[in-house]
């Protein structure tokens, strides 16, 4: 199939789409934003005070949805991608394997964090074990960010895709974190190996 009608039949698939729709309608920047409220919903972690940081921002809809929540806390987003201004949200643009980066994601928030979500996934490149391994591969670098910077029953959310690297992410969660659930929103596509990995508490290893 060419390329041009693969991007036709997408375009009209998402126009279909009610999760897309209600995005508009909400003026939520991604249709991704109903999975994070779904997964609060689910496991109840965002409320009035909290810090979180928020990897693999651009275009926004977590941190909108993060923003709604999180009425008296300390957000930032951080994306490799320019990202339009949220109100309430700092932003740094830049790859979170830069010490740099680094430096100021520790200095914005100068204390430990309590939530660190990331819906960072690689570029499709139409072999979809190797985007896969990729995507598993910016979990793992999540996750180390996570480690260093958040509390002591912080929590760390972060999607994968089931694929070849779903085991190495599954035991390196178990091994640092108390609580490790495994959870497909109901707005995540049917047909999509995309799953989210919900941890909280960190184990002193």
């Amino acid at each position: 199939m060419k390329k041009n009608k693969i991007s036709k039949n997408w375009l009209r698939k998402r126009k279909k789409d009610k999760f897309f729709i209600q995005s508009k309608i909400q003026g939520f920047r991604s249709r991704s934003a109903f999975k994070l409220i779904e997964m609060n919903k689910e496991f109840k972690f965002l409320n009035s005070n909290l810090s979180l940081l928020d990897l693999g921002a651009s275009p926004g809809g977590w941190s909108q949805v993060s923003r709604k929540e999180i009425k008296h806390g300390k957000i930032l987003a951080v994306d490799i991608k320019p990202m339009e201004k949220i109100e309430g949200v700092g932003f740094i643009q830049g790859d979170i394997n830069n010490s740099e980066v680094s430096k100021k994601i520790l200095n914005y928030f100068n204390n430990k964090v309590d939530i660190v979500i990331s819906d960072m996934a690689a570029n499709t490149s139409g072999n979809k074990e190797l985007d896969s391994f990729r995507t598993g591969e910016l979990c793992l670098q999540a996750m180390e960010v996570a480690k260093k910077i958040l509390r002591n029953e912080g929590v760390f959310l972060s999607k994968i895709f089931m694929g070849s690297i779903f085991k190495e992410i599954d035991k390196n969660a178990k091994k640092h974190f108390k609580k490790v659930v495994k959870y497909k929103p109901l707005s995540s596509k049917k047909e999509s190996k995309e799953i989210y990995i919900f941890c909280k508490g960190i184990l002193k290893v």
